[in-house]
């Protein structure tokens, strides 16, 4: 007759073979992978296969060590997540919007930070400079950003204006055969190992523009922020412009007003709608394996009621993510998308992802703080998320907008 430790063992080595022979480890409840295209599949399979060998296994030491690992930029770019949806002819992969969508979710299943290097390069920097550059600018610049021979950062946030970025004082005057650059811009993801940034800054008429500034230019600085507890694999600093010349054919020529800037931050912010889905899907993933596999009263925890409940809802979040992040990508394939739209998912994902954390965090109990397990990790990285590209209560303000008509941020 067994023991009781025996039973135990016995209980959990039959979970265990439960959970290999199941199909949620990437929870696909309502079969979206019917509505993906093969090449979808095989583009989130390859990112999905990239993870696991050169961020997973590592990401826990770079994140206690607070340390961002430099030669992933080269490695990302020769896997193609580097402006993926921009043309083929500037050394991007010329993919569809749902497959930039899945290669975030994928990246950001392993890190937010590794995310956030991704998008800031893609979405902040790539895609303006294709957007509102001259074709000169196209070509010097994007195929060295898509291999990524270049890192590139996006200066729109300054130390008192965040939420406000028209309030900005960053300003350029006209030289004659230059522009004089001067201000400070704040919490810049990528910006102390940047060879280029995009930089928004106002005209002697008020106007926004953005400029691309070099490193090495004279006068330009970008010292990192340090003391994080967030996007620790990550690295965050500042932009400081003590009258640097900037050439004229440095302007995009096609960028002017706050529109500009803001439409980038719509493609940012698209990518993290997806990202922030593939953090609530390891989180989800992660409890379900340890509720199955940890034995308390005889039985693993996954026989409790109470766990039962907290894993069938943040199922059920994560598929209801999962059809707002599908209808979002067909309408961004189709040009169809709206700033609104766009934030709404991008908020929802990352509520759902902070819910799935906290409650994954009490199925793991103690263990839940160690780095044993990623949950207390992609916890404070998510403090981050719902913080830039729009804070969680500015997004709620631009949906009220939308609904009724009345802007109250203004």
């Amino acid at each position: 007759m067994l023991t009781q430790e025996g039973q135990n063992n016995a209980k959990a080595k039959v979970f265990e073979k439960r959970l290999k022979q199941d199909t949620f480890e990437h929870p696909d409840f309502y079969q979206l992978d019917d509505l993906f295209t093969e090449e979808q599949k095989m583009i989130r399979q390859a990112v999905r296969d990239f993870v696991k060998k050169e961020i997973s296994p590592y990401i826990e030491q770079w994140y206690e060590n607070n340390h961002f690992p430099y030669e992933i930029v080269k490695k990302f770019g020769d896997l193609g997540v580097f402006g993926p949806t921009l043309p083929q002819e500037y050394g991007c992969g010329g993919l569809d919007y749902i497959s930039y969508g899945l290669m975030m979710q994928e990246v950001e299943r392993g890190d937010s930070g590794m995310r956030s290097t991704a998008s800031v390069q893609g979405s902040l920097v790539m895609y303006p400079i294709y957007k509102f550059g001259s074709e000169e600018q196209k070509k010097k610049f994007l195929p060295k950003l898509a291999s990524g021979e270049f890192l590139g950062c996006f200066g729109l946030t300054e130390p008192d204006f965040g939420s406000n970025p028209s309030g900005m004082v960053t300003n350029f005057k006209d030289m004659g055969d230059h522009y004089l650059l001067n201000g400070a811009k704040m919490w810049i993801s990528n910006s102390p190992y940047a060879d280029v940034a995009v930089v928004w800054a106002k005209n002697e008429e008020g106007r926004i523009k953005g400029l691309i500034v070099e490193k090495g230019m004279e006068g330009f600085s970008a010292p990192e922020i340090h003391g994080k507890w967030s996007l620790r694999a990550s690295i965050t600093g500042e932009l400081v412009f003590d009258n640097v010349k900037v050439p004229k054919e440095n302007l995009l020529p096609l960028a002017d007003g706050l529109s500009a800037p803001m439409k980038c931050l719509d493609s940012a912010r698209y990518g993290i709608s997806w990202g922030a889905l593939g953090v609530a899907m390891d989180c989800y993933e992660s409890a379900r394996k340890y509720a199955a596999e940890r034995i308390q009263f005889g039985k693993p925890i996954a026989s409790f009621q109470l766990i039962q409940k907290k894993l069938a809802e943040m199922l059920t979040e994560i598929t209801k993510a999962q059809l707002v992040c599908w209808r979002l990508g067909s309408l961004m394939n189709e040009g169809k998308a709206t700033s609104s739209q766009i934030s709404l998912a991008k908020r929802n994902s990352i509520e759902i992802a902070l819910n799935t954390a906290r409650e994954a965090r009490q199925i793991h109990g103690g263990m839940g703080i160690t780095n044993e397990y990623p949950i207390m990790r992609h916890m404070m990285n998510l403090e981050s998320v719902v913080t830039y590209e729009g804070t969680h209560d500015i997004h709620l303000l631009i949906l009220g907008h939308e609904i009724t008509g009345i802007p109250a941020f203004k």
